[in-house]
């Protein structure tokens, strides 16, 4: 059970890291290889407030979300000034930069050793101990975040972030301001990228730089193209897809010396097979 209670909060973290990248590279068409950078800012910001000035959770989480917003904000500003497969190699070069700093400022994120002992979450005095109890937080922050997404992007600004993915020209025609928007939509996906982080710092009670590199970016943009783009519920299902099905192929009954390198294989080939069943995502919209 206990096991099972760690995957649910693991699909819940990527439930939100998903969601908080739809609404950029799904509603506005922005593709980003920087999201586990935002993802590790959260993380790291929470982790040092806590273990080096024991600022609790509920204060943490908004310097948490500030920092990896102002992030956002100067990198957006930089690298909408391109486009298209410009952009992502921006947003690329943007994740080796956070992943190095994490990696190398030994005087703030002891680098490579990690941040460890990072404490518990307690909330108007109530200790978050127990898994059930996690769970149940990070449910909370699900619910909060998706309800909070699904306003915003069926609002006038979710409207106009679908037509300029759609027809960024024609959406300029319009009057609209384009780049703003863009530059909104980014920023608001990683202030968001920064509550799994926090809640994963304080849940794991380690982090290291290893958690934040591109593969975990590719992965959570993953999610996203699988669920499909704009498509929030789609999130949801490929984010406990994903995290799922490694784990049942860990049950799949193969000899030692190829088990490992056979459920790689597996599990490539059940993406590729997903891929061409579902190509416009799981969940239709």
């Amino acid at each position: 059970m206990e096991y099972l209670l760690h995957l649910l909060i693991l699909v819940g973290i990527y439930i939100m890291l998903s969601q908080s990248l739809n609404l950029s590279a799904g509603f506005g068409g922005m593709i980003s290889l920087a999201h586990a950078g935002f993802y590790g800012v959260g993380a790291y910001t929470a982790a040092l407030l806590a273990v080096n000035y024991q600022v609790p959770f509920l204060l943490a989480l908004p310097v948490a979300m500030l920092l990896s917003g102002l992030l956002a904000l100067i990198v957006s500003a930089i690298a909408l000034r391109t486009i298209d497969d410009y952009f992502i190699i921006c947003t690329l070069g943007i994740q080796v930069i956070v992943f190095s700093l994490m990696n190398n400022w030994m005087s703030l994120t002891k680098g490579p050793l990690g941040i460890p002992g990072i404490p518990g979450i307690s909330i108007f005095g109530i200790e978050i101990e127990s898994k059930w109890a996690f769970l149940l937080l990070t449910l909370f922050f699900v619910a909060l975040i998706f309800f909070f997404l699904k306003k915003l992007t069926g609002s006038a600004f979710g409207r106009t972030l679908r037509a300029l993915s759609e027809d960024e020209i024609f959406t300029q025609s319009l009057g609209k301001n384009v780049y703003l928007s863009k530059v909104i939509a980014f920023t608001v996906g990683a202030m968001i990228a920064a509550v799994p982080g926090a809640l994963y710092a304080h849940y794991i009670s380690y982090i290291d730089p290893t958690s934040f590199t591109v593969d975990e970016s590719i992965f959570i943009l993953s999610i996203v193209i699988i669920g499909g783009m704009q498509n929030l519920w789609g999130s949801v299902v490929a984010a406990a897809f994903l995290v799922f099905l490694p784990e049942v192929l860990r049950f799949v009954g193969m000899p030692n010396a190829i088990a490992a390198n056979m459920r790689q294989i597996i599990y490539g080939g059940i993406l590729i097979f997903m891929m061409f069943r579902y190509s416009r995502g799981f969940v239709s919209r």
